[in-house]
């Protein structure tokens, strides 16, 4: 269910922004975001054709009525920002979004727990998401905060997600202390090889620096400077 990229993508997407486009979840997090800024989000999705938008779950449904019939996905997040509410209410979280409409869910994982050890609460969570996902033809993506994690713990996260068939892992949910770099997508990618995608997010305000992420093996990109970038690579 996930998405994958050919090698050295971006010589393609320098010449077609169309196709960088349909890489972009295009992202209002904000807790300030306003429903005038929220449909500003999605004419702007089904304007530039981005891939999706990535909205708090407050805002599916207004999503979902403001996309209709455009072929924009409509996504939110799960655990967010912290990943540190209980399973039970990631579950119950989750199954509210997908209700209202939602089709991806980027979920954090309990970070906690993964640097205390207890691989198998991260890997039970992941796989309980994953299930409910799937049995509604959604998809699951998890956050893993690589600002947070050392190598050996980005390593485990990624190998352990891979096992569940999670569709992609995510590097940063953008509100922690740094957001994704080339290093650690381009080590994702190398964990999880081409069975699920990776998602590079947060810090992403350039083409330039969007190009490097998918060079690097970023399959998509979560992004909120989406209509900048499209129209440095060439979007009216």
């Amino acid at each position: 269910m996930s998405q994958t990229i050919s090698v050295n993508p971006s010589a393609a997407i320098r010449n077609d922004w169309r196709l960088a486009a349909k890489l972009i979840d295009h992202t209002l997090l904000k807790p300030e975001a306003t429903r005038e800024q929220v449909t500003k989000l999605c004419r702007e999705a089904a304007e530039y054709g981005f891939y999706s938008v990535m909205v708090n779950s407050c805002n599916i449904a207004q999503c979902k009525a403001e996309l209709r019939g455009t072929g924009v996905v409509v996504g939110t997040v799960i655990g967010f920002p912290l990943g540190a509410t209980t399973s039970t209410t990631k579950l119950a979280e989750a199954s509210d979004a997908l209700r209202l409409g939602a089709t991806e869910l980027d979920m954090v994982i309990n970070i906690g727990a993964l640097i205390s050890g207890d691989r198998d609460l991260v890997q039970m969570e992941m796989q309980s998401l994953t299930h409910l996902c799937h049995r509604s033809g959604a998809l699951l993506k998890v956050i893993i905060e690589t600002a947070l994690l050392d190598t050996e713990e980005k390593i485990l996260i990624c190998q352990l997600a891979a096992a569940v068939e999670v569709d992609f892992v995510k590097t940063s949910t953008g509100f922690s202390s740094a957001g994704a770099t080339t290093a650690d997508v381009s080590l994702m990618r190398g964990v999880v090889g081409n069975k699920i995608g990776v998602k590079a997010a947060g810090g992403i305000r350039s083409a330039a620096v969007m190009l490097d992420m998918i060079d690097a093996g970023a399959s998509r990109v979560g992004v909120s400077a989406s209509v900048a970038i499209v129209r440095e690579l060439g979007a009216k």
